[in-house]
């Protein structure tokens, strides 16, 4: 019988060797031209859709498992693909594939007084390794940026999503050879499970950057074990402030589409903070009530409901909590000062919302939100790759180095310093 010991053994043993044939195929990869490149990326789309039956058949039993383990819906959303998502993941590749390629291109450039001509330019990370859970779309999307940007990506995609990852990873990976690229350029570590994770998490030097993507219990796990560089991906404690000045029918359209129409998502709305004069309290939380969304509400907001909505009253838990699902925070607040310690204290660095038609207001909310995304009279869900024309994205990064928000192509690379002399030395 096999010891435990020995079964870790062989594991570390595995993913090793994983991750040194991506440092091979990274080597490749970062020497591919964008047009070997797209080429890829066009393949791997037209391939999912080509074979979305197969996919949408691996999917269903994810699915169907979930539903047995008494999933959350939310969850189940995040976990779910349709034929429609399918196609739209084909279509960011289209975009990817369409965006400039970040490999070489010049950060800042100069000839020094000396006469040494010096450059920076951007280069790949190397072997990008990705942990996250139920989204398999996060398979396509974190591939598909690895590879434009010259990378090799080891994934980890969790036990919930087992089956749509191992047929997208087989799939991305025949499209890859199809198109003369190296097939371990994406490779997965799910066959060992959570073992190896651990190992990937403290395989430093053989990996160059991790990024976790989902809760806070994943995503704080991968930082505290971590060996590998992390570059962290943060929940989404979303704040929106209704200003006493705000349109009423703006507030209702922007709330309802930032908590309803997709809640399982980072970027929606999870706590609202109403003005005690804003004239859209009312409606807002008439059209919220009227869509399902469950209430959790401060004292002041609980008395002053109207008609008709009714709402739990909230505790902390409620303010620090990403509920991922059709439940809001609600409170009430004397002033934008009162709404912006708040949000100081709640906040996960994600995204900030306001909605004003005072635009002294607007620059103050502006200047004094400390978030990855700050978003005047717009809705929260804009806080996405793909909306804001990087084709797609690693996560959002709330963290203050390196990369922070969306990250896309330009934030899986790093840069080197080119220095071309005439025989100069320093004096």
């Amino acid at each position: 019988m096999t010891s435990l010991t020995e079964q870790q053994t062989d594991v570390t043993a595995a993913v090793h060797a994983i991750a040194d044939r991506s440092r091979a195929a990274a080597r490749l990869v970062a020497a591919a031209n964008r047009a070997s490149k797209d080429r890829a990326l066009l393949a791997i789309g037209e391939d999912l859709v080509a074979n979305t039956a197969a996919v949408l058949a691996a999917n269903a039993l994810d699915v169907e498992a979930g539903l047995a383990n008494g999933t959350s819906k939310a969850l189940l959303d995040r976990l779910s693909l349709t034929g429609d998502r399918i196609a739209g993941l084909a279509e960011a590749l289209q975009n990817l594939a369409g965006l400039p390629d970040p490999v070489g291109s010049l950060e800042r450039g100069q000839t020094l007084p000396n006469g040494v001509r010096m450059r920076q330019v951007h280069v790949p990370l190397g072997v990008v390794a990705a942990i996250y859970e139920a989204r398999p779309n996060v398979t396509v999307d974190i591939a598909g940026l690895a590879l434009k940007s010259g990378n090799a990506v080891i994934l980890r995609g969790g036990s919930a999503a087992a089956h749509t990852n191992s047929a997208l990873v087989d799939l991305i990976r025949d499209s890859l050879v199809r198109s003369g690229l190296p097939a371990d350029a994406v490779q997965s570590v799910d066959q060992y499970g959570r073992e190896g994770a651990n190992v990937l998490m403290t395989a430093r030097g053989r990996v160059d950057v991790l990024i976790p993507r989902g809760g806070r219990d994943l995503i704080q796990t991968v930082v505290t074990r971590s060996s590998v560089p992390v570059i962290e991906t943060g929940e989404g404690n979303v704040h929106i402030f209704v200003d006493h000045s705000a349109d009423p029918a703006m507030a209702v359209d922007i709330l309802l589409n930032a908590k309803t129409q997709r809640p399982s998502v980072c970027n929606t709305v999870e706590t609202l903070l109403l003005h005690r004069d804003a004239s859209a309290t009312g409606d807002v939380l008439r059209a919220l009530a009227g869509a399902g969304v469950r209430l959790h509400a401060d004292q002041r907001t609980l008395d002053a409901l109207p008609d008709g909505v009714g709402a739990d009253l909230a505790t902390d838990d409620d303010w620090a909590r990403e509920y991922m699902d059709l439940d809001l925070a609600v409170a009430t607040v004397d002033s934008l000062d009162q709404a912006l310690d708040h949000i100081r204290q709640w906040t996960s660095g994600h995204t900030e919302a306001i909605i004003t038609n005072d635009l002294g207001n607007a620059e103050r909310f502006i200047a004094n939100i400390d978030s990855a995304a700050v978003i005047v009279n717009a809705s929260t869900r804009f806080t996405d790759g793909a909306e804001l024309g990087l084709g797609a994205e690693v996560g959002i990064s709330t963290q203050k180095m390196h990369a922070r928000g969306p990250m896309g192509l330009r934030e899986l690379t790093t840069t080197k310093w080119i220095l071309q002399g005439d025989g100069q030395v320093r004096s």
